[in-house]
């Protein structure tokens, strides 16, 4: 498959993904610039859905922009999955093959 055809995956999944969001989730929090490292909704009994990250995808992401491998750890760490702001605040998941 050819990068153009790749992008246009891309660009399309994230439409797809924030179209999906707004018709499910009455409200909801988004990291923004990190909508390709989305995973999906998390929920559980007795609490509202919120939107999940793929945890190794942010990492990545962060590393992208220039961060080491221990500054993106470190800045995840901090400011995103430490980051509380309200029920709605975003999940980080670790898939399983990634361990």
């Amino acid at each position: 498959m050819n990068n153009s055809n790749e992008n246009y995956r891309e660009k399309n999944f994230m439409v797809t993904t924030r179209t999906w969001l707004d018709d499910r989730l009455e409200e909801y929090q988004l990291m923004d610039g990190f909508d390709d490292c989305i995973a999906g909704v998390s929920s559980r009994f007795g609490q509202v859905p919120v939107v999940c990250y793929d945890r190794n995808k942010v990492i990545k992401k962060l590393m992208d922009q220039g961060m080491t491998w221990e500054e993106a750890e470190e800045y995840h760490e901090f400011n995103q999955a430490g980051a509380w702001i309200g029920e709605t605040t975003p999940a980080f998941i670790t898939m399983v093959g990634d361990v």
